[in-house]
């Protein structure tokens, strides 16, 4: 009987520990050769805007994982950004699948010049589905903060207009949301890493939020 009390104790307590757990925001470790870890501060500078702006409780921490990973079914949004060249091995393909199958949220921001690999890699994972651009009225533009005008632009790149794609689930579930011109996550990183004017990094850290709610309330 004690024994009993004593496991179902520490049952318990465990519960407890995983509840107080933060949930985490995860960078993709991508092979190919393009930059996956450049501006390591973005995540946490968004976190800990979402838990100020939008009462959300992400860890400040980030997690670093590879599609092929088995914890990355553990992070319920996972970004990825880069100059260069994606390339996913068939067996990163099958778990991305999987995870994006099963509740799972991939982010990707062109950084200017992951375009064409991006669109190469992700018609793998999903070649049943096409990426199709958001209209201006999507409810990701007005769920919590307003972007009447659709996708906001933080770098100039091409000075092409800035666009939003993703790839639904059969039942209407964004499951990747694709950013092409627009690069907000550059405005995530710390003022001082590309030099953004504060309300050029304030839009691009307020259309994150909305990434975030809206993937939290959809």
């Amino acid at each position: 009987m004690k024994v009993t009390v004593y496991l179902i104790a520490i049952f318990l307590i465990v519960l407890a520990l995983n509840a107080q757990a933060k949930p985490q925001l995860g960078r993709l470790h991508y092979d190919g050769g393009g930059d996956w870890y450049n501006d390591p501060e973005t995540l946490p500078n968004l976190a800990e805007f979402c838990n100020e702006n939008i009462n959300t409780g992400f860890s400040t921490d980030q997690a670093v994982v590879k599609a092929s990973d088995n914890k990355i079914s553990n992070l319920p949004f996972v970004f990825m950004t880069g100059h260069g060249n994606v390339t996913f091995s068939d067996k990163e393909v099958e778990n991305l699948r999987g995870y994006l199958q099963k509740g799972g949220f991939l982010y990707a921001d062109d950084d200017y010049g992951m375009d064409k690999s991006f669109r190469r890699e992700i018609k793998k994972v999903f070649p049943e589905k096409d990426l199709v651009e958001l209209p201006q009225n999507h409810d990701l533009f007005n769920c919590f903060f307003s972007f009447p005008y659709g996708m906001p632009k933080t770098h100039e790149h091409d000075d092409k207009r800035p666009q939003a794609f993703a790839i639904f689930d059969d039942y209407g579930r964004m499951m990747v949301l694709y950013t092409y011109e627009s690069n907000i996550s550059d405005g995530w990183a710390s003022a001082s890493t590309h030099n953004n004017p504060p309300e050029v990094r304030e839009t691009a850290l307020r259309m994150g939020a909305n990434i975030l709610y809206y993937l939290i309330t959809q």
